[in-house]
């Protein structure tokens, strides 16, 4: 007999501690309790680890349409129009209230109240409109909005438990609802539930399904594959932005070298010197991801180096030091000198354009469950993110999802099945884990990497299903722990992403196949997929 299972009731749950998930938090708080869970701790997010900024029209030769336009360029004609009007609109009043609600401190030139911010610029965009905190933006809106769902009385932050999976509840004529989770407690292994009228997905990207990335170790896919597990439409997986600047060092082989850098000048040069973006695109090494990860891609292929070099030098040292002190100091930690020497650096997966369907306001095809921030396909970033648009996407879902949640998640009252262990014992083989978790990983990058074709993803998709046979009864047979849920949701995911990316018979934004090398206008449609014509869980 299955043993009683804990169940903890709250007006709304949150999954993720990062800036989608804890604004959201935040703003619906006063209504009533919240609860949000993280898998590690609170400050253990995507947010925490972005650098670049945040994109919002502040400039006086900026404006809202050029931002839109810019967007809708770099995503290849994948964009919802409507989604991104919506989101470019929003955008500066969203970060005025970070600043002034939430005390969130973004750069400016002064430090009087309301001065200008000091604006950046990144890849594809036309004008500089990135507002950011030196090279640590995303930590510093992490530590303040931390700090402030943490003194809020109605917000509950329970660290160290791992979701295994969304509750459901179905009726005879189709109709189904999330209603909560069932969540592993990390240090005493005890799986309890929580419930709420709305469960909100807040749990970033996918970047560890591949085997170099510059996501951190909880960004393993999670919401993706719970939400495809209970129905769910996923789309446009076979997106996955490469960023082409992480640090190439055996001591720092997640550490991300900001777009930014470029954006005030750093050139990429081959390892003689020569400018590795000339005449390869009007925008130079300004180009837009997806182009200048396949370039550097290419010549590595060409060259057999292991990484080529992004020029900083012929820039003031002074001034590299005071922008940019994070990058900078973890380089000289390493014995790199960006003001005397160029920094190598090579392409990771960085960030899932794709995810769980949602409208503008995060609510997904499923009553009860909303998707904000990475973990969403909204269609803001189309076939390839316009940098910085990210943290922008996850403000605008949180605030809309914020908004919208009070009619959404009134479904039929459900009782919580106490969670049946069944037969399961704890696990002598964790050695199967590990290679399973690596195998993954492997053959993600070396099939489902940059550059793609028909043959490698045959050969992955082969592959995946044979892992995902041996992780299911893996997962049955024993009791779960968080590195089991991890491995779960990062095969499915793998294996959606290749579901994704063979369904797509043409070459267009992040997504490059050898074998259908343009781009068709009559293809220029998300790539939806859900369990009625997906992989099976």
């Amino acid at each position: 007999m299955p043993s009683a299972t804990t169940v903890h009731h709250s007006r709304t749950l949150v999954i993720g501690s990062g800036l989608a998930g804890l604004y959201f938090a935040l703003e619906v708080a006063e209504r009533g309790p919240v609860t949000v869970l993280t898998k590690h701790r609170r400050e253990s997010s995507n947010t925490n680890w972005a650098q670049g900024g945040i994109s919002a029209v502040f400039s006086g030769d900026d404006s809202i349409a050029k931002h839109a336009e810019d967007t809708l360029r770099v995503g290849a004609g994948l964009c919802d129009r409507a989604m991104v009007e919506h989101a470019v609109k929003l955008g500066p009043r969203l970060v005025r209230r970070l600043v002034n609600h939430y005390g969130v401190h973004f750069d400016t030139v002064g430090d009087e109240e309301n001065a200008p911010f000091v604006l950046g610029r990144e890849g594809g965009h036309s004008r500089r409109r990135v507002v950011h905190h030196r090279d640590t933006t995303g930590a510093e809106i992490q530590r303040a909005l931390v700090a402030a769902a943490a003194a809020h009385p109605n917000i509950t932050l329970i660290e160290h438990y791992t979701v295994i999976d969304l509750l459901s509840w179905a009726k005879v004529d189709g109709s189904k609802g999330c209603f909560g989770v069932y969540a592993l407690d990390n240090r005493s292994g005890q799986v309890e539930a929580f419930v709420a009228p709305v469960t909100v997905l807040a749990t970033g990207g996918a970047g560890r399904v591949y085997r170099y990335t510059s996501n951190p170790d909880v960004a393993t896919g999670d919401g993706v594959a719970m939400a495809y597990r209970i129905g769910a439409p996923v789309a446009n997986l076979e997106f996955m932005q490469f960023h082409p600047t992480c640090l190439y060092h055996p001591e720092a082989n997640t550490f991300l070298i900001s777009e930014a850098l470029r954006g005030e000048g750093g050139i990429l040069r081959r390892r003689g010197g020569a400018d590795l973006m000339k005449d390869r695109h009007p925008m130079g090494s300004l180009a837009p991801r997806d182009v200048v990860a396949r370039e550097i891609d290419a010549e590595l292929k060409r060259s057999g180096e292991r990484c080529v070099f992004l020029d900083m030098t012929h820039l003031d040292g002074d001034f590299l030091q005071e922008r940019f002190p994070a990058i900078f100091q973890r380089c000289m930690d390493l014995g790199i000198d960006m003001r005397e020497e160029p920094i190598p650096v090579v392409p990771a997966a960085h960030y899932m354009c794709g995810g769980v369907v949602v409208d503008h306001q995060g609510r997904t095809a499923i009553p009860g469950l909303m998707a904000i921030g990475e973990v969403a396909m909204s269609g803001l970033h189309g076939a390839c993110r316009l940098a910085s648009n990210s943290l922008l996407e996850a403000v605008v879902l949180a605030d809309g999802a914020a908004s919208a949640c009070d009619d959404f998640g009134r479904g039929p009252p459900s009782r919580v099945d106490p969670w049946n262990e069944g037969a399961a014992v704890p696990s002598d083989e964790a050695v199967m884990v590990t290679a399973n978790w690596e195998e993954v990983r492997a053959l993600m990058w070396n099939f489902v990497g940059i550059v793609r074709s028909d043959k490698r993803l045959e050969r992955a998709l082969r592959r995946i299903e044979m892992i995902s046979e041996e992780i299911v009864e893996y997962y049955w047979r024993f009791l779960v722990t968080r590195d089991i849920v991890e491995l779960r949701n990062i095969s499915l995911c793998g294996h959606l992403i290749i579901e994704c990316a063979r369904r797509r018979q043409e070459s267009r934004g992040l997504h490059y196949t050898l074998d259908y090398p343009e781009t068709k206008a009559e293809l220029a449609r998300d790539t939806v997929i859900d369990k009625s014509c997906g992989p099976e869980t």
